[in-house]
């Protein structure tokens, strides 16, 4: 019998998964490295060539065969991979590698690759950062087209009966997942990979078990071996005893059937015991996400990443999307929402992300330089080129404008001065808008959170950005292993920044929301209600989950409960009274 042992991971969606591995290696990476003669040059061109063709070629025959079912995110996610085969770094500059270095096809692609890949190793923000991912991805497939290694879809491995697979990969790409949709897969596990690569965003979609990062998986998971994937945990148990794997098996059921009780809160308005209604709002990345936002019965768009529309345009991070293509965008989704309000958020990129080397370099700290709304005020045309598409997409459904990372009242001073001159410009061109479009900012500075009147006197809603504020008021990255550990959302001044901005925000009358990973967690949402908020936008796959703890909370009970956790000083023992308070069972 094989030995049982455990990895751990990243867990980047949850469930669990039970099934035989299916292992993709990594060979195509592992590339010949020679040098062509000079009169063999061209026609090691023209093989680069020919397999840049051919892998656009089965790109737009993905795209195509997209099932009806599929994600939302993995049309779009394929269509950036596509795009990627037409950036010049990508698409011209290994020809010149080949002519000027005389390197064979392989490993003139590759070195371009790592080039491209070390500049996205120094981007401070993590989703940006995962996008190497992308980079490696298509390259890996054109490799693959240049030796003539073909991926065969995995079959099943019992006798009679279909078989579950697991699949294990180096780096599992969107098109990927697409051809395996159609085989017995139930969870996959990445040696690379983390909460924010595109993989992960579909896992979460999907609502399929993932473990990312488990750097070893390939070399220590075989082929068929049995494994269980505990998402919830983010481990993977390779070839579990007989107990250990009836112990899973029960505990899959149980979730099993509580997937398919939540499926049932789909229409049912989120109110809570005491009869208080809360609004359920969704974040999305593109366009064809608002499909799940509706599936989900959401109450509109909370966020609307806006800064996916540049990043992922052409796989390349200084080509901006032009007015007409971020209108259409902006436009799709409010038509698709029909009438459900679509909060856009003002393009969030900046610092190292888009200077120019010479300025990257002076870039010591760039969390902390010219991002967000920074970005924006010092390059007014991009600025004001997003703001008239936002204002004419207003013309079909209800938007409303985000500004993020603001610290200052000159900056929401400026930036609602670009808004009137793009009004302004849209006046003069005869181009319909919402005059009334509200306007509202980002918590996510510390310095916001001790100066809200500075903002409520000027805006019509806020909204707190947890990762961003967790992040500068604990000083913590989170992505790096070495200092992750200490981010945590249940810091006392976490929690009391949380209560000041609420507090703040009734007393002036406005609204405020909650977007991140806090309002993500149904095991939170009872604490952010007895903290007073009343408007949570989150990924649309968590949504039922919240919705079912907002169903079975009694504000009358909880918000006493919540002030007595807002006087504890330590942070165990607020994570214990929180678990405590999310376990409870409340009455009317």
């Amino acid at each position: 019998m094989k030995s049982s042992f455990s990895l751990s991971g990243i867990a980047v969606s949850q469930g669990i998964a039970i099934g035989r591995a299916y292992v993709i290696t990594n060979t195509a990476m592992e590339t010949l490295h020679y040098l062509v003669l000079e009169e063999e040059i061209e026609a090691e061109v023209g093989r680069l060539e020919a397999a840049l063709t051919s892998v656009r070629e089965e790109l737009a025959i993905l795209r195509t065969a997209l099932p009806e079912d599929a994600p939302a995110e993995l049309g779009a996610l394929i269509e950036v991979h596509a795009m990627i085969l037409t950036d010049e770094m990508f698409s011209k500059e290994p020809f010149n590698i080949i002519r000027t270095r005389r390197y064979n096809a392989e490993w003139a692609l590759m070195t371009q690759i790592e080039e491209m890949s070390a500049k996205f190793d120094n981007i401070t923000d993590p989703y940006l950062r995962e996008r190497k991912a992308d980079l490696e991805q298509v390259a890996e497939r054109v490799i693959k087209t240049l030796t003539g290694v073909k991926e065969e879809k995995p079959v099943p491995t019992g006798n009679n009966d279909q078989v579950d697979l697991i699949v294990v990969a180096y780096n599992v790409s969107p098109a990927d997942m697409l051809q395996f949709r159609e085989s017995f897969f139930k969870g996959f596990v990445s040696g690379t990979g983390g909460q924010n690569s595109h993989a992960a965003i579909i896992a979460r979609g999907t609502d399929v078990p993932a473990v990312f990062g488990l750097s070893n998986a390939l070399q220590l998971i075989r082929q068929n071996d049995w494994l269980v994937v505990d998402a919830d945990a983010g481990i993977v148990i390779v070839n579990p005893t007989p107990l250990i794997l009836e112990q899973y098996r029960i505990k899959q059921s149980v979730q099993q059937k509580a997937r398919r009780r939540l499926s049932r809160l789909r229409k049912m308005a989120a109110t809570t015991l005491d009869g208080t209604t809360i609004e359920l709002l969704a974040n999305i990345e593109f366009p064809e996400d608002c499909h799940t936002v509706i599936d989900n019965n959401a109450d509109g768009v909370g966020l609307f990443r806006s800064e996916f529309l540049f990043m992922e345009r052409s796989g390349g991070i200084n080509l901006f999307p032009d007015e007409e293509e971020q209108f259409d965008a902006y436009r799709q989704a409010v038509v698709l929402l029909k009438g459900r309000p679509v909060t856009i958020r003002t393009l969030d990129i900046g610092a190292d992300k888009v200077l120019p080397s010479s300025e990257k370099a002076k870039a010591l700290n760039p969390a902390l330089g010219r991002r967000a709304i920074r970005y924006c005020l010092t390059e007014p045309d991009v600025f004001l080129t997003q703001l008239r598409a936002i204002l004419r997409a207003s013309a079909f459904g209800p938007v409303k404008l985000l500004l993020p990372m603001v610290a200052h009242g000159s900056e929401v001073d400026q930036a609602l001065g670009f808004i009137e001159e793009a009004k302004t410009q849209l006046r003069s061109q005869g181009l319909p808008f919402d005059e009334s479009v509200q306007v509202g900012a980002m918590i996510e500075v510390p310095a916001a959170v001790l100066a809200l009147p500075m903002f409520t006197s000027r805006l019509d809603f806020l909204s707190i950005g947890t990762n961003d504020l967790i992040q500068y008021a604990l000083a913590v990255d989170r992505v790096n292993p070495e200092v992750a550990h200490l981010y945590n959302p249940l810091h006392p001044a976490i929690l009391a920044m949380l209560r000041m901005t609420v507090d703040h925000a009734g007393k002036a009358g406005i609204p405020v929301s909650i977007c991140g990973e806090m309002a993500s967690d149904h095991q939170l949402t009872r604490l952010l209600l007895g903290l007073g908020l009343r408007q949570f936008s989150m990924h649309p796959g968590q949504l039922l989950k919240v919705k079912q703890e907002v169903l079975l909370s009694n504000l009358d009970i909880l918000t006493p409960k919540v002030d007595r956790i807002l006087t504890l000083s330590e942070e165990k023992e607020i994570a214990m009274a929180v678990q405590d308070l999310h376990q409870e069972e409340m009455s009317i």
